[in-house]
């Protein structure tokens, strides 16, 4: 029996070792924390989350909702996880991060199929019985990115990602913000609501743009995922950026005026007692001064302690397209197989995914069957479908979403308004998903 070497035990890690480990392969997990950290970590617990604590929508008219669904077929256990660590979000699944990281740590530690190994991997293992799933998530270690670089022949592999502040509740001035989700939905008030009017918009706008930033090295190129810009990035765009953005007041009514916000910051619970809350959607690059100066402009934040400040990092991946082929191996190295943001996938609940993927073309390998793929009419296809056949010229991480599937390949969708199509993609893909699964035989069995 062949083993598989899994470096890296974040989302994607735990994933694929989880899912292997389960169907009697046997796993060795090389982790490198908590021996050497990284600029995001604080830890050396399996899975930790280092951004945002959400993974995205319940909801099964969502793109990640219809991912989900598939993950649940194929026993997702960060979903498992997530539900069992969950705090209220809205429509949104986030967890506490502790509890969360916790559930993984312990399912994978203590699992009779997979052995744990604490300390840094350089190159992958490519012994005759040997394979290596590199999960090592967009915080690679220098030497291992010094290899895939050489193999990929790729020098340019990274873009930049920031981190959001954290606040301690009680510092939090509630009698300058209410709790509401958009348009009242999900159930239980979830999210804090910082109001602001045209005039305090305008001076924190005015604070943000001309705050003192952390430089990039010199011999590095400002590249930003779309999804994860600074706040000073996106106001750098235009001054009603953020009000369109993390700061939209839509869905929103200020029960103090009984009318919408001119703009509004929401922060969303870090854990389970509410001793926490995160700034939704404000990743920044800011020196500490700065966003101090910028943040306490927030009329409910004019006190606020801040438990962590924003941070930028860089974060490596590939380009799929040009260096993975469809079953995620590298090309060159057929017994390397690469998984989640290394990739280009962007987000825990896709990494999560593209750990299960890569698992399942390694079950494939171990037990001699034949290559088989979910079909692009599915949440992991599409995924998949983005990571190694899209345009390489043009290629960005990206989060799942419904810009990713090709409406041609449902049935009856011709003429579709926007919801209705979505609805229909929603309803279909998990057919052929089960579609797909019987497919592959004996491979789930």
């Amino acid at each position: 029996m062949q083993k598989v070497h899994i470096i890296g035990a974040g989302l994607a890690g735990s994933e694929a070792a989880y899912f292997l480990a389960e169907r009697g392969v046997s796993v060795i997990v090389h982790e490198m924390r908590p021996l050497k950290t990284t600029p995001a970590h604080h830890t050396g617990q399996c899975a930790e989350l280092v951004c945002s604590n959400s993974l995205k929508s319940k909801s099964p008219i969502s793109a990640p909702g219809m991912m989900k669904a598939e993950m649940r077929m194929l026993g997702s256990m960060i979903l498992d996880a997530a539900e069992f660590a969950e705090v209220p979000a809205g429509e949104a699944l986030a967890v506490d991060r502790d509890k969360f990281a916790g559930f993984i740590t312990d399912k994978i530690r203590n699992h009779k199929n997979i052995t744990f190994v604490e300390g840094e991997v350089s190159t992958p293992f490519t012994g005759n019985d040997e394979i290596t799933l590199i999960a090592s998530g967009p915080l690679t270690s220098d030497d291992l990115t010094a290899w895939l670089s050489k193999a990929t022949g790729d020098t340019d592999l990274y873009f930049y990602d920031a981190i959001a502040p954290i606040i301690d509740t009680t510092t939090i001035d509630m009698t300058s913000a209410f709790t509401a989700n958009r348009y009242d939905k999900g159930g239980e008030e979830a999210y804090i609501n910082c109001p602001m009017s045209q005039e305090e918009y305008n001076a924190f706008i005015d604070c943000i743009t001309t705050g003192e930033m952390v430089p990039t090295k010199n011999f590095e190129k400002e590249k930003y995922f779309q999804g994860c810009q600074p706040i000073e990035a996106i106001a750098a765009t235009g001054r009603d950026s953020l009000r369109f953005g993390p700061m939209k007041p839509v869905g929103l009514t200020d029960p103090q005026t009984g009318r919408r916000p001119y703009a509004a910051v929401q922060l969303r619970p870090e854990n389970r007692s509410k001793t926490a809350y995160n700034l939704v959607g404000f990743q920044t690059r800011l020196k500490y001064g700065s966003q101090l100066k910028a943040l306490r402009l927030i009329p409910a934040l004019k006190n606020a302690e801040f438990l962590r400040m924003g941070s930028m990092h860089r974060n490596t991946y590939v380009c799929g397209p040009r260096v993975l082929r469809s079953d995620l191996s590298l090309k060159g190295h057929p017994k390397v197989y690469l998984a989640g943001q290394i990739t280009g996938v962007e987000g825990y609940l896709e990494s999560a995914a593209c750990g299960m993927l890569a698992a399942t073309f390694i079950l494939e390998r171990v037990k001699g069957l034949p290559h088989s793929a979910p079909p692009t009419n599915t949440a992991l296809g599409a995924l998949l479908a983005h990571v190694t056949a899209s345009d390489a010229k043009n290629y960005q991480p990206n989060n799942i979403q419904f810009a990713l599937f090709d409406p041609k390949f449902f049935e009856n969708t011709d003429g579709m308004k926007k919801d209705e199509l979505r609805k229909t993609m929603a309803a279909q893909a998990p057919v052929y998903f089960k579609d797909w699964m019987r497919s592959c035989g004996t491979l789930f069995t």
